[in-house]
């Protein structure tokens, strides 16, 4: 076992005047199963690329060890499975990587099929097992299970328990509860490391939000009352002083002393009323602000929303999906299930609106209005009110909706290409958000969405019940929000 320290880490991006880390100092070892977890555009992989040594820092960071990190930055697609693994790993035995790909629920013959031809799902899983061929590394995983379906993150699950020596960062409530035994948190002002997985550290991290909430309210209470207590002690004080200058013989050392010792007592009052407000400003400081959202769904005038009969879909000449049938009415809220491409989200984007060639019956009742919400990221660019105003959503509800889900108010004026993932995945869901519609088809919304803000979408979609057709592998948002299943 070693120890990874970071002692006095400052680090901001190039032309940026905001720090990302700021003083910040916290150990662990190289033995421990460690989640990451914070809010999306806290540093969370700034801080990964910081360990590998990717930017430029003011600080330490002493490290025993080499580091390696998934998703890899480059990898051969062109060959076959063994080539991609070659191209990241040049120094292996053929024997283990076998061992490994087995352990993730994949036959070796995998690795002699071209890399392209494999499902997204069978490329994550084999460079999973590649990363942990790396001798001698401590190993970073960043958000391995996006795009993962739900088998296939069960599978990630169980063999990451029979691992150590490893940071991962995920928001998946159920991946970081069974594989980590410590938690790495990037609070407000600072960053903690704690014993225990998720659940213990959301846990401990109520406890301390609601105590802090209750000395807050105790202090508030204190103040006020040393503030009176100051004042009427020092006007009483100064009234008595007055009365050394009235008429007749007064005995004027008495009444200065009296004054003099409620003048103390003023004094006292103040210093109390400071020591309470410094006390104060100690507190609710890592307090994620969660506002709540809002959703305007509307009523359709028909029960019947979307009927799908006999939906085939192939490309290239492979089928994808065969003769499926789906009814949509009311009140749903379906989670559509399959594996990496059984067509979850053909169908979705048929449903959208979008050219996807097929056979079969798609009937979406006439004046249905839909928000829909993609996987895809990449066409992002531009600034918000930019992206506000060719969408047709309001500026203010949606900045509002962002800042509710943890954004920083300088993050608005950066170009949207520049956010990250799950900031992006935010931009998105917040648009949803804006709009009044029939009908919500969310594509994986939650890919790269940090805990506290998929537990504010949860939430939301529980209080005011929007008609949903959805996809994602998320299993305990699916098990909340979902009232029936679909499997493909």
């Amino acid at each position: 076992m070693s120890t990874i320290t970071v002692t006095s880490l400052t680090f901001a991006y190039e032309g940026t005047p905001d720090n990302v880390f700021e003083d910040v100092s916290f150990r662990f070892d190289t033995d421990w199963k460690l989640g990451f977890v914070g809010r999306n555009g806290r540093g969370k992989t700034t801080f990964l690329k910081l360990l590998m040594k990717e930017y430029p820092y003011r600080g330490k960071i002493d490290t025993p060890c080499s580091f390696s990190y998934f998703p890899f930055s480059e990898v051969n697609e062109q060959g076959s499975a063994v080539d991609a693994v070659d191209s990241v790993i040049p120094d292996y035995e053929f024997w283990e990587l076998c061992r490994e790909v087995n352990l993730l629920g994949l036959s070796e013959e995998k690795l002699f099929l071209p890399y392209l031809a494999l499902s997204q799902g069978e490329r994550i899983k084999i460079l999973i097992a590649a990363l942990f061929l790396c001798q001698n590394s401590f190993l970073l995983l960043d958000e391995p299970t996006n795009h993962l379906d739900a088998e296939g993150r069960e599978t990630l699950q169980a063999y990451l328990k029979t691992k150590k020596g490893f940071l991962i960062v995920s928001h998946d409530r159920n991946l970081l509860d069974a594989v980590t035994d410590h938690t790495l948190s990037i609070n407000r002002e600072n960053i903690e490391i704690q014993k225990g997985n998720f659940s213990q550290w959301f846990e401990n991290k109520e406890l301390q939000d609601n105590f802090e909430r209750s000395e807050n309210e105790k202090l508030k209470k204190d103040i006020s009352r040393y503030k009176e207590a100051a004042r009427r002690t020092s006007t009483w004080s100064d009234k008595v002083e007055a009365t050394k200058y009235g008429n007749g013989p007064v005995d004027r050392g008495f009444i200065g002393a009296k004054s003099a010792k409620m003048m103390k007592r003023a004094k006292s009052a103040e210093s109390r009323f400071e020591k309470a407000a410094e006390q104060k400003t100690q507190l609710l400081r890592n307090i994620e602000t969660i506002g709540s959202l809002k959703l305007s769904p509307l009523h359709f005038h028909k029960d019947t929303l979307v009927n799908i009969s006999g939906l085939s879909i192939q490309y290239d000449d492979t089928p994808v999906l065969s003769e499926f049938d789906l009814q949509i009415k009311q009140g749903d809220r379906i989670a559509l299930q399959g594996g990496n491409g059984s067509g979850k989200s053909s169908i979705l984007k048929i449903l959208a609106g979008e050219d996807i060639p097929h056979t079969g019956t798609v009937h979406v009742s006439s004046g249905l209005i839909i928000s829909y919400i993609s996987q895809d990221t990449s066409f992002l660019a531009g600034s918000l009110p930019e992206f506000a105003a060719s969408t047709g959503v309001n500026r203010t509800l949606l900045t509002t909706i962002l800042r509710n889900l943890g954004f920083e108010r300088n993050h608005f004026e950066n170009n949207l290409a520049e956010f990250s993932e799950g900031q992006k995945k935010k931009v998105l869901l917040a648009k949803s958000l804006c709009e009044a519609a029939h009908l919500y088809i969310w594509d994986e919304p939650l890919n790269y969405i940090d805990v506290l803000s998929r537990m504010q979408i949860e939430d939301v979609l529980l209080k005011y019940e929007p008609t949903m057709l959805f996809v994602e592998h998320d299993r305990f948002f699916s098990e909340r929000i979902a009232t029936s299943y679909c499997n493909l």
